[in-house]
């Protein structure tokens, strides 16, 4: 889990999970619908409001295969992000017992949503031990979702249709400038005395950890006096 501060206020934390994270968070539902609430904001990027909006009949098979039809998204755009088969498992599941123009998580309002992704987050607290969780919310999965995506190596312009996001100073501040705990964490493992097979004291001078740090031969040379 990585956690930010936010710019413009003072209380509250920007989260990005990992995807251990995520998987463990969306298995916390209890309900079908609450794990399709799950589903919509963390696999395929939706905002609280579009999660509760979503209809039975809104999830469709396509020629790029199935996609979550978002009528009414921020800013009235209407957007087609795509749907894992997990999601399109859960509601073929339940779609018996459902009217088409039934919503999908069976609630109009968003505090409802809201409240499932606080005592699901709590219970992760709780049993991680981890206070991060205090902070996680629909909107952090959304943003866990995008950066996931964009480091899957989608262009970030489809990103940015699937998403709906329109102005792209924020989108290149808020999700190009930023990673997710995997790639912090492959980051790190490049650094010699972070890594796990960096020797103690005891050994220093041996291992590859150090042999970077001391090169040996005229190329070696060369490349570190650039």
């Amino acid at each position: 889990m990585r956690l930010k501060d936010y710019a413009e206020k003072e209380d509250g934390k920007r989260v990005w999970l990992s995807e251990a994270e995520l998987s463990a968070f969306i298995g916390e539902a209890e309900t079908p619908r609450q794990k399709i609430a799950f589903l919509l904001a963390g696999r395929c990027g939706l905002r609280r409001q579009e999660i509760i909006e979503v209809e039975k009949r809104d999830l469709v098979e396509t020629d790029t295969g199935y996609v979550v039809r978002v009528w009414d998204g921020k800013g009235s755009k209407y957007r087609e992000p795509p749907a894992p088969q997990q999601l399109v498992a859960l509601v073929e599941g339940i779609a018996w017992e459902m009217d088409d123009d039934e919503r999908l998580v069976g609630t109009e309002y968003g505090s409802t949503v809201y409240r499932w992704f606080e005592r699901a987050a709590s219970r992760r607290g709780e049993e991680t031990d981890d206070r991060g969780w205090d902070f996680v919310g629909p909107h952090d999965l959304r943003r866990s979702w995008g950066i996931r995506v964009l480091e899957s190596g989608v262009l970030p312009s489809v990103v940015m249709e699937w998403g709906g996001w329109n102005d792209w100073e924020t989108f290149r501040d808020h999700y190009l400038a930023e990673f997710s705990p995997e790639a912090l964490r492959r980051e790190r493992g490049k650094v010699g005395f972070l890594a796990d097979t960096t020797p103690d004291a005891g050994n220093a001078g041996s291992g590859d950890v150090f042999s970077v740090a001391q090169p040996q031969g005229s190329e070696a040379e060369d490349r570190y006096a650039e």
